[in-house]
């Protein structure tokens, strides 16, 4: 390898590691549609992990250990190869039902999520191409953009995950400890909170996400909507919950019912690990 050569793989993985930052806690990809893939998106790369049928014999990733709730410790991003990857699911793709099938799971995780990741990947390699006059200047901007979306979708999804578990397994009930008592402070009462986050997630037009997330200057709890991923962000917000509502993540069990997936991922919301989300957040 000639030295413009690692000069340029140099450049490249600090643009990936730069992003990495860029797309965490404190800059928080707030959330939007979780688009169906264009025709023009890459195809997800075939070195993507296979996930298994069943609960993995290694048990859950790092992500949902408590405490480590970092997008770095979310397994998003191989330090070896330079590239960002798909995470593991932490449970098999029938542990959701009957809240939510295991296709639709199968298709969300194995295509649409494996679709950003190729994005982000191939945005990435691209501007690294602009920036050693390899590639075309001209497309800095609609690169950038690409990075921005992609890198979205990435990042909330592998959060979207975590902030879900088997229903009596770690998934439903009602937050403890400090983020119950954040919730009421912030929403009267944990019913009306409810209720303005099936409100919100509910009203997304066309596509999008609902998001809790601490606001970091008044480290008040916020609910907001999302388009685009990247889209209506709450600048420096830290996220605690987020439920994805492009139809991919309910359409084959309810059809046009978005009130009833709503009202079915209650049952599956991880508490604890949307606990520890807001004890990082307020300790910012």
């Amino acid at each position: 390898m000639n030295r413009h050569e690692k000069t340029q793989d140099a450049s490249t993985h600090l643009a990936r590691r730069e992003a990495l930052a860029a797309l965490g806690f404190g800059a928080f990809a707030a959330a939007g549609v979780a688009m169906a893939q264009p025709a023009s998106q890459p195809s997800p790369p075939s070195t993507n992990p296979t996930i298994p049928k069943e609960l993995p014999s290694k048990g859950p990733p790092t992500a949902i250990i408590p405490g480590n709730v970092a997008p770095a410790e979310l397994n998003v991003f191989d330090e070896a190869s330079g590239q960002f990857v798909l995470p593991q699911l932490p449970y098999a793709f029938n542990a959701l039902e009957p809240h939510i099938d295991a296709k639709t799971m199968e298709i969300h995780h194995d295509k649409h999520h494996a679709a950003y990741v190729a994005g982000l990947n191939k945005a990435l390699a691209e501007l690294a191409r602009i920036r050693t006059a390899a590639g075309d200047s001209a497309l800095v901007k609609f690169w950038a953009n690409q990075v921005s979306f992609h890198g979205a979708g990435h990042i909330n999804h592998s959060l979207f995950w975590n902030m879900m578990a088997p229903a009596g397994k770690g998934g439903g009930g009602s937050p403890r400890g400090k983020l119950a008592e954040a919730i009421q402070r912030s929403f009267g009462s944990y019913e009306q909170f409810v209720a303005q986050f099936k409100a919100t997630a509910a009203s997304v037009e066309g596509g999008g996400w609902a998001w809790l997330a601490v606001e970091p200057w008044s480290k008040q709890l916020l609910l907001f909507q999302g388009e685009k991923q990247q889209d209506l962000m709450v600048t420096g917000a830290l996220p605690v919950l987020g439920i994805d509502v492009w139809e991919h993540a309910y359409y084959l069990k309810y059809q046009n019912k978005r009130a009833d997936y709503i009202n079915a991922f209650l049952n599956l919301i991880n508490w604890e690990y949307c606990g520890k989300l807001f004890d990082r957040g307020i300790a910012r």
